[in-house]
């Protein structure tokens, strides 16, 4: 009885983690969908850096084809997904810092709004990390402690991964102008 108990638990945690990975992907899938028309928005401007776009373009296209197995994720997953997105990342810093030197793209509207839904999305995408980590974490916990760690390697129950910072995540970027 208590085997079965220690199943049905570390079941339910797996697939509380497993869901809120969903929802880190389906936030990450939201800042994809805005790119395009952040995109198409700044081509407008004529002399506006191509290659800037191109390698929003391309970053996007790397982080759209990372995939993750909800069923088994591992840190090597994790930081392939993290490396893919974090390129999105640091190609969407450069776009919006590159926008600096054209005040009347600054100024808009279209512009402005997709960049608000940017920041909106940026923050979501952290609220849905942490409550992933924040669910691997009871989920990996309740592995490691005596005796479901027994239990866990009977029923080949593996740890997940967390979320963790990127190298050099730690230091602000420079902006120059």
């Amino acid at each position: 009885l208590k085997i079965t108990g220690f199943y049905n638990k570390a079941i339910i945690q797996k697939e509380d983690a497993k869901g809120q990975w969903s929802k880190v992907e389906s936030a990450y899938q939201r800042r994809s969908d805005l790119i395009p028309n952040l995109v198409n928005t700044v081509k407008g401007y004529a002399d506006f850096e191509q290659e800037t776009l191109i390698g929003v373009t391309n970053a996007r296209a790397s982080a759209t084809q990372t995939k993750i197995d909800p069923t088994n994720i591992t840190p090597d997953q994790l930081a392939k997904f993290q490396e893919a997105q974090a390129g999105l990342s640091s190609a969407l810093s450069r776009l919006l810092v590159s926008v600096e030197k054209y005040p009347d793209l600054k100024a808009n509207e279209n512009f402005l709004a997709l960049q608000s839904q940017l920041e909106g999305t940026e923050n979501r995408i952290k609220v849905e990390r942490d409550r992933f980590n924040d669910s691997v974490i009871i989920y990996n916990k309740f592995l490691q402690t005596f005796p479901n760690n027994i239990l866990a390697g009977f029923f080949h129950l593996a740890e997940m991964g967390y979320f963790q910072a990127v190298a050099g995540s730690e230091n602000a970027p420079v902006v120059k102008f």
